[in-house]
């Protein structure tokens, strides 16, 4: 569309048929502030305008289109047959013309002048589109990389791709669940729905393009082979689709999105780059989420298998993994029955890797073997310590060791820099008092103490990543937890969730043993 500026009629027609003539819209103004109204509304693809208008000049009238930013890159012929000397023109340019001709025009002159800046002026939108298309398709990646679900991940990605070309799209992939998701979504709307697939389509939609290897392809289905597919979809017509698969072996990633009207060369581009940072995104996700997977089977195969019935006492016991950390860590605890007493230990071994993991084994199996015979709590952690001193220089490790007489409640009591044990009885909840220096960091002699639990009396012990937070103070924290204990529900379990439902996911590993003396002839594994 073509919109015309001019005050004499007989100029106005000429310059119109003209442009007809070459096939173009036209739209005519015979003023500035029409011409200004006109611009605003109509959004033409080009201004022909005089310099010599009734209430405004057409110098003042391109200035103020070229200052506006929705209308800036519009472009303005200005004509003139009297402004016309090298500073008329000049001042034309200056105050924002994309071309200035002094009458009388010759028609190819005019008609050549029109398609030339007509020329400049879709290079400059293809260019302003793609570089926005470019900077959204920036967006949604660095949103797509920083998902930590498959649902926020396919999502993010449906709606982007909706949004940065202007059409319905859909998405399928599959994660290590072996569940095809589905999502799709309009441009006019924020949130992806999710949709039903069968299991087999995202083979069914690789054969038809990539096959078995691997790459991206992008390729259109006809609309009757993509409702066949998805019998609840209805397309416009055609469907642009995009298909990658970063391995041979690994499932493909499907995104597309309606085809009418047909996709050009860079709205292409914008669906294959979108794809393919989609299909990186799924494995970068995959991998964690199968890292993850691995690390918590170590992790618990490094643990107890399960806890020895302890007559006498009811127990119960959390392991709660680091919510962002796929590497495994260093807590543990231990039950253990000893005739008559019962060994009851937690510990901490610092750093989160496979090395911290294997050390915890050991630390465990060492104090297994230390209470093979006579038990004595002050030794076996100077033999752990000596464990982590000779075979693991430059580690550390907290631990608590807590031997109890269900019978009779007497309790000993050997703590190496751990969180000291909660006990809750005669009335009140206190912790016990601080232990020894933590172990790896130098010789020690490490105390023992003894003391007496009374029948109904209940015993908490816990690693640090219940309680620590950025944000607060270790001790804040550690007064919630005193505060907490102060009821102990009758059933451990329930108590034990309450704990770990107040501290929600952690950034840490969380162990933790909760321990109860019963009447004499009771107790729980």
């Amino acid at each position: 569309m073509v919109l015309v500026v001019d005050d004499t009629p007989t100029k106005l027609y000429i310059l119109s048929s003209w442009l007809r003539r070459s096939g173009h819209e036209v739209v005519q103004a015979t003023g500035g502030l029409e011409a200004l109204a006109k611009v605003r509304e109509l959004r033409p693809d080009l201004v022909v305008l005089d310099v010599r208008l009734p209430d405004i000049s057409g110098y003042e009238v391109c200035e103020q289109i070229k200052a506006d930013k929705a209308t800036s890159s519009i472009p303005v012929i200005q004509i003139s047959g009297a402004a016309i000397t090298p500073a008329d023109r000049a001042q034309g340019l200056e105050r924002g013309a994309d071309a200035y001709l002094a009458e009388p025009v010759e028609p190819d002159e005019f008609a050549a002048t029109v398609e030339a800046t007509l020329r400049y002026y879709r290079a400059r939108q293809r260019a302003e589109r793609m570089a926005e298309r470019l900077a959204a398709l920036t967006q949604v990646s660095l949103a797509m990389n920083s998902s930590d679900t498959f649902e926020g991940l396919l999502t993010t990605a449906v709606e982007g791709a909706a949004r940065i070309l202007g059409r319905h799209a859909g998405v399928l992939a599959l994660p290590p669940d072996g569940r095809t998701r589905r999502f799709d979504a309009l441009p006019s709307e924020s949130v992806a729905v999710a949709r039903s697939a069968a299991p087999d389509t995202l083979l069914r939609l690789s054969a038809m393009s990539l096959g078995n290897t691997a790459g991206t392809e992008v390729f259109t289905i006809p609309r009757g082979d993509w409702t066949k597919l998805m019998p609840d979809a209805e397309p416009l017509g055609d469907v642009s689709a995009m298909i990658c698969r970063t391995k041979l072996g690994r499932p493909p990633v499907y995104l597309g999105v309606d085809a009418v009207p047909p996709l050009d060369a860079d709205e292409f581009n914008v669906l294959r780059q979108l794809g393919q940072a989609l299909a990186l995104s799924v494995d970068a996700l995959r991998a964690y989420a199968e890292e993850h997977a691995i690390a918590l089977t170590l992790q618990r195969s490094l643990l107890p298998a399960r806890i020895p019935e302890t007559p006498g006492l009811s127990i119960s016991w959390r392991y709660q993994p680091a919510v962002d950390n796929i590497e495994v860590g260093g807590d543990f605890y231990e039950v253990l029955r000893l005739g008559d007493q019962v060994l009851i230990a937690i510990g901490d071994v610092q750093g989160h890797s496979l090395l911290a993991a294997t050390v915890m084994a050991e630390l465990r199996h060492a104090l297994r073997a230390s209470l093979i015979g006579t038990v004595d709590l002050g030794a076996s952690m100077a033999l752990l310590n000596n464990v982590l001193r000779r075979y693991h220089p430059g580690m550390t490790a907290t631990v608590c060791l807590i031997l109890i007489a269900p019978e009779t409640g007497e309790m000993e009591v050997a703590n190496a820099g751990h969180i000291p044990p909660l006990i809750v009885g005669d009335g009140e909840v206190r912790y016990h008092d601080l232990g020894n220096l933590l172990l790896g960091v130098a010789e020690e002699t490490y105390r023992v103490d003894r003391l007496a639990l009374p029948e109904g009396g209940s015993v908490l012990m816990f690693t640090d990543g219940l309680v620590e937070d950025r944000d607060k103070l270790l001790d804040e924290s550690l007064e919630i937890v005193r505060q907490l204990a102060e009821v102990v529900e009758d059933d451990l379990e329930l108590f034990c969730d309450r704990l770990i439902k107040q501290f929600g996911a952690r950034e840490d590993d969380v162990a933790l043993v909760a321990f109860r003396r019963e009447a004499p002839g009771t107790g729980s594994a």
